[in-house]
């Protein structure tokens, strides 16, 4: 099976406060129905009020990440038998989140 990455930028759920738990709460009903059908893999929010580093070869830190590598919103990791499928759950956080999703393909690794 492969594995697929379903996310959104934080800038793309636009809610009210009141909007806040009732999607909180439609889309954690998503990750228990992925729970449940035993495709879920991992999942949560990055945490943008963390600067993410680049760590070297050699240990060195640095706060100069990738060009266009910026990384915010949430995620979520499902392993799933087609595309097809993918695409099925994504439509199902997109309507939780009440914003579109992006759909991406692992690549395969045996070892993972």
């Amino acid at each position: 099976m492969t594995k697929y990455l379903i996310s959104f930028p934080s800038e793309a759920m636009v809610l009210t406060d009141k909007e806040l738990p009732i999607v909180s709460a439609e889309a954690h009903t998503v990750i228990e129905e992925a729970k449940a059908a035993g495709v879920y893999v991992f999942g949560g929010g990055i945490e943008e009020g963390v600067d993410p580093v680049v760590v070297s070869a050699d240990g060195s830190v640095s706060t100069d990440i990738y060009p266009g590598s910026e990384i915010k919103g949430a995620f979520t990791v499902l392993e799933l038998p087609t595309r097809g499928d993918a695409v099925e759950w994504a439509k199902k956080m997109a309507a939780a989140c009440r914003c579109p999703q992006e759909l991406r393909e692992f690549l395969y690794d045996p070892a993972s």
